[in-house]
């Protein structure tokens, strides 16, 4: 039985989806305006092992994760490059599609963009205004009143006083609070803008995920992701506003429904951990900030995913060159557990001990260090057996986690400069070695060894990969 950590309730909880058989799932995706970086990295991966694992579980997911194509460093960066926004956006888009393809990350069902959604948006703004959460404030801006939702700082752990407090003070502001949030952004010379009862503007950030989220889900739905940097204030705001839209008035201080139900947004709220740089917080300012680009030129896209999912999804994840080194190292020992076995499909017997042990661990909030250290005890067994059926299993539980399915081969040899015949050379090793001129044969190992090339003698014959 599947238990999920809620951060709303700040436990593990057993996962009961709404309707029995189906699970919906909306996660906060990229503001497209720049190439994608290592902390998305970490967002695509984990919540595609979290759809891919309710799937084998065997629900059906509706799986959204939004693009915001609207928004301030978007504008900023479309003037700098002198291109439109939607030249701007449509080009990190595919960027961000080729990045992710390459991490074996699957399309979620629906990626819907803010700006075809602001129809939505100006209708919950509306709503938020006639049942007194929201107001137009003199500069054109609407804002969000947080005083008059009951429930604000429940996400966080964190009441009104204490984020107020931790608030940074401004001058000559037009909220009636100084943790009222925008909704509504009046319009700025040579900015983009859409029409409004309050005069022309566009959307804040916040409130095109709660519009977003309630086009494909309604006021209630099952699971939302995303980075733990969210937590606070973005996922704080979108419960405040859904949950304001789809509730009373505000004279009850009370979030309910017109039937009297609680009007609760989301069942269960779920949060990765940050992503680090040799133990240092990613910045720009740091110079520690890497694009998942920039790390796909040095180590195979596999690799890094592996690297991501060998954390718990919840705990910081350190990026260094030592820890993807070793992500590389621990892979090529599943894939070369796997060399020589034609394993066919997947297919997974459930009642298996191992498979049952992969099962257990996912089941406990997608635990994948548990999940693939089964992996590996499957790979310890291949090693010792050879029995093909081992080799299925290890290679039908990994695809579960969207790992080890290509041939050994072309993980293990990889990509190799056209000047060097690796297959030539190692023959003429063979060659040498028969001849006895083990001097020759040694210096042929020597010289693949220099390029990278590791060379492994078996019964069998002499195979090769890379370093």
């Amino acid at each position: 039985m599947l238990k999920i950590y809620n951060t709303l309730a700040r436990e593990k909880q057993t996962f009961t989806p709404i309707v029995a058989g189906k699970a919906s799932m909306y996660v906060c995706g990229m503001t497209v305006y720049d190439y994608c970086h290592l902390g998305h990295a970490r967002v695509m991966v984990v919540f595609d092992m979290v759809s891919r694992w309710l799937r084998a579980s065997g629900l059906e997911v509706t799986y959204v994760r939004n693009i915001t194509d609207i928004d301030d460093k978007i504008i900023k960066r479309a003037n700098e490059n002198n291109e439109t926004i939607a030249q701007l956006t449509q080009r990190f888009i595919d960027a961000m599609d080729e990045d992710s393809a390459k991490l074996g990350v699957l399309r979620p069902d629906i990626e819907p963009r803010a700006t075809s959604f602001v129809g939505g948006m100006l209708n919950m703004i509306a709503v938020l205004i006639e049942k007194g959460f929201a107001y137009a404030a003199a500069n054109g801006d609407v804002y969000y009143s947080v005083n008059n939702f009951e429930g604000y700082g429940k996400l966080s752990g964190k009441s009104l006083e204490d984020l107020r407090a931790g608030e940074r003070v401004e001058v000559d502001t037009f909220k009636k609070d100084p943790m009222d949030f925008v909704l509504w952004k009046a319009a700025k010379p040579d900015e983009p803008s859409w029409e409004s009862p309050w005069g022309k503007g566009r959307p804040g950030w916040h409130i095109e995920c709660s519009a977003m989220s309630a086009h494909y889900f309604g006021a209630h739905f099952d699971i939302h992701g995303g980075g733990q940097d969210l937590q606070f204030p973005h996922h704080e705001n979108e419960i405040a506003q859904s949950e304001a839209f789809n509730g009373a008035a505000v004279h009850s201080k009370a979030s309910h429904s017109h039937d009297g139900k609680p009007c609760q947004m989301v069942n269960y709220w779920m949060h990765n951990g940050f992503v680090r740089v040799d133990d240092e917080k990613m910045s720009k300012s740091l110079g520690n900030f890497f694009t998942i680009r920039t790390v796909l030129e040095k180590y195979d896209a596999e690799v890094v995913r592996f690297f991501i999912l060998r954390a718990h999804y919840r705990s910081p994840l350190n990026y260094s060159d030592q820890h993807l080194d070793d992500a590389k190292v621990a892979l090529t020992r599943l894939y070369t557990a796997l060399r020589g076995h034609d394993v066919g499909e997947p297919t997974i017997d459930w009642q298996h001990p191992q498979a049952a042990r992969f099962k257990d661990a996912m089941n406990d909030d997608f635990n994948t260090p548990e999940a693939l250290a089964v992996l590996f005890d499957l790979a310890n067994e291949v090693n010792k057996t050879k029995l093909a059926e081992t080799a299925r299993l290890l290679k039908s539980l990994a695809s579960v986690l969207g790992l080890l399915q290509r041939n050994s081969d072309d993980f293990l040899q990889g990509e190799v400069t056209e000047t060097l015949d690796v297959d030539g050379l190692i023959q003429a090793r063979l060659t040498a070695k028969q001849s006895k001129n083990f001097a020759e044969a040694d210096a042929i190992r020597k010289q693949l060894a220099e390029a990278g090339i590791v060379l492994e003698d078996t019964p069998q014959g002499t195979t090769w990969r890379r370093a």
